[in-house]
């Protein structure tokens, strides 16, 4: 079992930063492949960017690539990522979520079984 918080939303101007936090508790942080998903007003949950259990290999949505940057501290239990270069395209709620240890594509949000709460981002022009 793994519960996920996340943190570091906010109201920012487009060009600017932020930095998602997702704290984790529960013995196999570690293990799990991390998400992070996201959902603009009135549209489906879309995926942003996955990090392995390493931190040795990242993904990202292409419309993120280059701008986002997905890490984990396992030592922390943690998972950020850091959003540069804001567009208002980007305004979401920004879930994170630990992918189910027996396999599956890293890019599905079927195949996360624990999700947090969600946290607010909205990009003003």
């Amino acid at each position: 079992q793994v519960q996920l918080v996340e943190s570091g939303g906010g109201l920012v101007q487009a060009g600017g930063s932020l930095t998602l936090s997702c704290a984790a508790s529960g013995r196999t942080f570690s293990r799990h492949i991390m998400g992070w998903f996201r959902q603009g007003p009135g549209k489906e949950r879309e995926f942003v960017a996955t990090i392995n259990w390493s931190g040795g290999s990242t993904y990202y949505a292409d419309s993120v690539k280059g701008r986002f940057t997905i890490s984990r501290d396992n030592a922390k239990n943690t998972v950020y990522l850091r959003m540069n270069s804001l567009k208002p395209e980007d305004t979401a709620v920004y879930y994170c979520a630990a992918h189910r240890l027996s396999g599956g594509s890293w890019l599905d949000s079927a195949q996360y079984d624990y999700w947090g709460q969600g946290t607010q981002v909205t990009v003003s022009s």
